[in-house]
């Protein structure tokens, strides 16, 4: 080989491996104010800083992030809307935008994984959270759910609300408005629809459909189903399990009751997709 065109191609690698690549995007549809970001320019941010999450969700220990608030690039989004979070390998977190809005208590921020820097593998053989990761300070003044740290985040979308869009998961329309029912169907909404269907409704694609064929109602006996979703590893351990467990401190009591109640409720409502 050419003397020349060796020290060219050694340089030329050497440019490589010095630079860091800025290949991810960030998708957001927000109606009249869609945008796409870049990792360069969000790690640019003029909001951009550095925080400590204690405990995060997803790596069960403290990281830290260079992270813009969410609500710096929600332009136009106002506290009634209703969004998506849809992830590269297609979990689909739905969000109400008030929680997401906020500047006090419970706050979301978008982490942003720089590729000169890049954060640990969530588990052997996985890759990171990355490159955006919905993450939130102080999440337990807002009883923030595990579905609302969506990672590998690809899209952020407005959306037409849950119940507009799958009327499939509709509670009977003869209950009122504050019936616990209902209160169980917005629970269900931001517990469990980002990984589950119910009557084949749903943008879900990771667990089975909760009512088709059977409702876990149906086949999950006394208090067990509580049991599982507290933590579904006392009742079904295996390795390749998903399903995070929900604490008292982000899913109440209370709040678990209306949750079962409400699956107890469609187990009478199937529909066949």
């Amino acid at each position: 080989m050419d003397g020349d065109l060796l020290k060219t191609l050694i340089l030329f690698g050497a440019l490589l491996l010095s630079t860091p690549l800025f290949a991810a995007q960030l998708n957001l549809e927000l109606g009249g104010q869609s945008r796409t970001w870049q990792t360069e320019e969000l790690l640019k941010h003029p909001q951009v800083q550095t925080l400590t999450i204690t405990n995060d969700v997803s790596y069960k220990r403290d990281m830290s992030y260079r992270a813009v608030p969410l609500a710096a690039l929600l332009t136009g989004i106002q506290p009634d809307d209703h969004l998506q979070a849809v992830a590269l390998d297609g979990f689909a977190a739905e969000l109400a935008a008030a929680p997401l809005l906020n500047t006090h208590g419970a706050r979301a921020w978008l982490a942003i994984e720089d590729p000169a820097k890049p954060w640990p593998a969530l588990s052997a053989g996985k890759p990171s959270a990355g490159p955006f990761y919905l993450v939130w300070t102080d999440p337990q003044a807002g009883n923030i759910s595990p579905e609302q740290w969506p990672f590998q985040v690809a899209h952020i979308k407005r959306m037409a609300p849950v119940a507009e869009r799958f009327p499939a998961l509709l509670p009977d329309p003869a209950l009122k408005a504050d019936d616990p029912v209902n209160l169980g169907f917005a629970l269900f909404q931001k517990n469990c629809l980002a990984c589950h269907r119910l009557n084949g409704a749903g943008d879900a694609q990771f667990g089975p459909d909760l009512n088709i064929p059977f409702n876990p109602t149906e086949y999950f006996g006394a208090d067990f189903l509580k049991r599982y979703i507290r933590d579904p590893q006392s009742l079904r351990q295996w390795p390749q399990a998903k399903m995070p467990g929900f604490a008292p401190q982000v899913l109440p009591d209370g709040d678990l009751d209306m949750l079962v109640g409400y699956l107890k409720h469609m187990a009478g409502r199937k529909v066949k997709p």
